[in-house]
């Protein structure tokens, strides 16, 4: 069975009470629990932390093993160049993904340090966006 990780940064364990407006009403846990159901050929795994060392701790004890990595970097696609290398040096594919668009909003959203060593990034599609990582990773021999 494939197994793939789904791994949220931080703040992303507030979703469905953080501005709802940006993110939506639905909790994340609740989610997942749908995306369980809609792929049960696939071995799906959660991990969120609002720690930047946690999530590279992750994504290198997955990083070689996995069939694939949907990832939200959340604030620290912007800052993270610890991240980035992470993403670099491991060897099963990563797609990013963002809930909002992150084009259209501050400036400072506007760059993303982990795209570049991404297979793809999936952008402003909402919680739909993890669900269109999951295919794409399904669909694609990366």
């Amino acid at each position: 069975m494939k197994r793939i990780l789904i791994l949220n940064g931080p703040n992303l364990n507030l979703l469905g009470r953080r501005e709802p407006e940006i993110y939506g009403h639905q909790s994340f846990e609740d989610f997942f629990e749908e995306l369980q159901e809609e792929y049960p050929q696939v071995s799906l795994q959660y991990f969120q932390s609002n720690h930047e060392g946690e999530l590279i701790d992750k994504l290198q004890e997955v990083g070689f093993s996995y069939y694939g990595i949907v990832f939200n970097p959340a604030g620290y696609t912007h800052t993270s160049v610890a991240l980035c290398d992470t993403v670099k040096a491991i060897s099963t594919a990563v797609v990013e993904v963002h809930i909002s668009n992150i084009h259209e909003r501050e400036s400072f959203r506007h760059h993303s340090y982990i795209a570049a060593h991404a297979a793809t990034s999936i952008i402003g599609k909402g919680l739909n966006g993890y669900r269109m990582g999951i295919d794409f990773l399904l669909s694609t021999k990366v």
